[in-house]
Protein backbone atom coordinates (compact mmCIF):
# COMPACT_ATOMS: atom_id res chain seq x y z
CA UNK A 1 0.00 0.00 0.00
CA UNK A 2 1.22 3.68 -1.33
CA UNK A 3 1.74 6.08 1.84
CA UNK A 4 1.75 9.61 1.82
CA UNK A 5 3.88 12.49 3.72
CA UNK A 6 3.03 15.80 2.83
CA UNK A 7 4.26 19.43 3.78
CA UNK A 8 3.37 23.17 2.98
CA UNK A 9 6.25 25.82 2.35
CA UNK A 10 6.03 29.34 0.59
CA UNK A 11 9.06 29.91 -0.74
CA UNK A 12 10.29 33.54 -1.85
CA UNK A 13 11.01 32.40 -5.09
CA UNK A 14 8.53 33.20 -8.47
CA UNK A 15 7.28 30.53 -9.69
CA UNK A 16 8.64 29.94 -13.60
CA UNK A 17 12.31 30.41 -11.88
CA UNK A 18 11.37 27.68 -9.05
CA UNK A 19 10.04 25.33 -11.79
CA UNK A 20 13.55 25.60 -14.00
CA UNK A 21 15.15 24.97 -10.70
CA UNK A 22 12.94 21.91 -10.35
CA UNK A 23 13.44 20.77 -13.62
CA UNK A 24 15.84 22.01 -16.07
CA UNK A 25 18.41 23.46 -13.72
CA UNK A 26 18.04 20.56 -11.11
CA UNK A 27 21.33 19.50 -12.12
CA UNK A 28 23.45 23.08 -11.39
CA UNK A 29 21.30 24.09 -7.32
CA UNK A 30 20.82 20.83 -5.83
CA UNK A 31 24.56 20.18 -5.24
CA UNK A 32 24.16 22.24 -2.58
CA UNK A 33 22.34 19.04 -0.59
CA UNK A 34 24.41 16.59 -2.27
CA UNK A 35 28.24 15.93 -3.73
CA UNK A 36 26.74 15.80 -7.50
CA UNK A 37 23.97 15.25 -10.10
CA UNK A 38 24.86 13.46 -13.43
CA UNK A 39 22.34 14.39 -16.15
CA UNK A 40 21.70 10.92 -17.83
CA UNK A 41 19.65 11.63 -20.02
CA UNK A 42 17.23 14.19 -21.03
CA UNK A 43 17.10 17.72 -21.06
CA UNK A 44 15.31 18.61 -17.77
CA UNK A 45 11.77 17.45 -19.12
CA UNK A 46 9.67 14.44 -19.12
CA UNK A 47 11.70 11.11 -19.19
CA UNK A 48 15.28 13.27 -17.74
CA UNK A 49 16.91 10.65 -15.70
CA UNK A 50 19.30 12.26 -13.01
CA UNK A 51 21.89 10.38 -11.14
CA UNK A 52 22.32 11.88 -7.81
CA UNK A 53 25.78 11.13 -5.50
CA UNK A 54 25.21 12.07 -1.96
CA UNK A 55 28.37 12.71 0.37
CA UNK A 56 29.45 9.72 2.01
CA UNK A 57 28.59 10.16 6.13
CA UNK A 58 27.14 7.19 6.43
CA UNK A 59 23.99 7.93 7.43
CA UNK A 60 22.60 7.93 3.79
CA UNK A 61 23.20 6.06 0.55
CA UNK A 62 25.85 7.01 -2.11
CA UNK A 63 23.83 6.86 -4.90
CA UNK A 64 19.93 7.69 -6.13
CA UNK A 65 18.77 7.41 -9.81
CA UNK A 66 15.38 9.27 -10.03
CA UNK A 67 13.50 10.24 -13.70
CA UNK A 68 11.02 12.80 -13.94
CA UNK A 69 7.99 10.84 -14.49
CA UNK A 70 5.18 13.93 -14.42
CA UNK A 71 5.67 17.74 -15.85
CA UNK A 72 2.55 19.53 -16.23
CA UNK A 73 3.39 22.84 -16.98
CA UNK A 74 -0.31 23.73 -17.64
CA UNK A 75 -1.15 22.84 -13.62
CA UNK A 76 2.55 23.63 -12.15
CA UNK A 77 3.18 20.05 -11.10
CA UNK A 78 6.30 17.80 -11.17
CA UNK A 79 7.16 14.45 -10.09
CA UNK A 80 10.35 12.66 -9.68
CA UNK A 81 10.81 8.92 -8.99
CA UNK A 82 13.78 6.95 -7.47
CA UNK A 83 14.31 4.10 -9.84
CA UNK A 84 17.38 2.62 -8.42
CA UNK A 85 19.44 3.11 -5.46
CA UNK A 86 19.11 5.20 -2.73
CA UNK A 87 15.42 4.84 -0.76
CA UNK A 88 15.25 1.44 -3.21
CA UNK A 89 18.23 0.21 -1.25
CA UNK A 90 16.59 0.84 2.07
CA UNK A 91 13.43 -1.09 2.34
CA UNK A 92 11.54 0.70 -0.29
CA UNK A 93 10.13 -0.88 -3.88
CA UNK A 94 8.24 2.91 -4.20
CA UNK A 95 9.72 5.96 -3.81
CA UNK A 96 8.09 9.28 -5.50
CA UNK A 97 8.24 13.01 -4.52
CA UNK A 98 5.81 15.70 -6.03
CA UNK A 99 5.89 19.16 -6.06
CA UNK A 100 2.21 21.25 -6.39
CA UNK A 101 3.70 24.66 -7.25
CA UNK A 102 1.24 27.67 -6.95
CA UNK A 103 1.94 31.77 -7.19
CA UNK A 104 1.45 33.48 -3.90
CA UNK A 105 2.71 36.91 -5.59
CA UNK A 106 5.50 37.45 -8.02
CA UNK A 107 8.48 36.53 -6.02
CA UNK A 108 6.78 34.38 -4.00
CA UNK A 109 5.21 30.36 -4.70
CA UNK A 110 3.67 28.10 -2.21
CA UNK A 111 4.72 24.98 -2.68
CA UNK A 112 3.22 21.64 -1.58
CA UNK A 113 5.26 18.13 -1.59
CA UNK A 114 4.00 15.00 -1.60
CA UNK A 115 6.12 11.99 -0.56
CA UNK A 116 4.49 8.92 -1.97
CA UNK A 117 6.52 5.76 -0.46
CA UNK A 118 5.74 1.97 -0.50
CA UNK A 119 7.78 -0.70 0.97
CA UNK A 120 8.05 -4.48 0.50
CA UNK A 121 6.89 -5.62 3.78
CA UNK A 122 5.56 -3.17 6.65
CA UNK A 123 8.31 -1.18 8.62
CA UNK A 124 8.30 2.05 10.22
CA UNK A 125 10.30 4.66 8.78
CA UNK A 126 11.69 8.25 9.33
CA UNK A 127 13.22 8.14 5.35
CA UNK A 128 10.33 9.93 4.23
CA UNK A 129 10.16 13.02 6.85
CA UNK A 130 14.27 13.58 6.50
CA UNK A 131 13.04 13.88 2.85
CA UNK A 132 10.88 16.60 3.26
CA UNK A 133 13.28 17.77 5.69
CA UNK A 134 16.03 18.17 3.25
CA UNK A 135 13.33 19.23 0.61
CA UNK A 136 12.14 22.06 2.33
CA UNK A 137 16.34 23.13 2.98
CA UNK A 138 16.99 22.97 -0.68
CA UNK A 139 14.31 25.49 -1.42
CA UNK A 140 15.50 27.64 1.16
CA UNK A 141 18.59 27.32 -0.59
CA UNK A 142 16.91 28.73 -3.76
CA UNK A 143 15.24 31.92 -1.91
CA UNK A 144 19.29 33.05 -1.64
CA UNK A 145 20.68 31.95 -5.20
CA UNK A 146 17.25 33.94 -6.61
Amino acid sequence: MIEELKTRAKVGVGLNALRKALTKELRFVVPKVVKYVELIEGDGGLGTLLLFNFFSDGSIVAYQKEEIVELDESFHRIALQVLEGGHLNKGFSFYMITFQLTTIAEQETLVDITISSETETYQESTMPSKTIKATLEFLKCLETKS
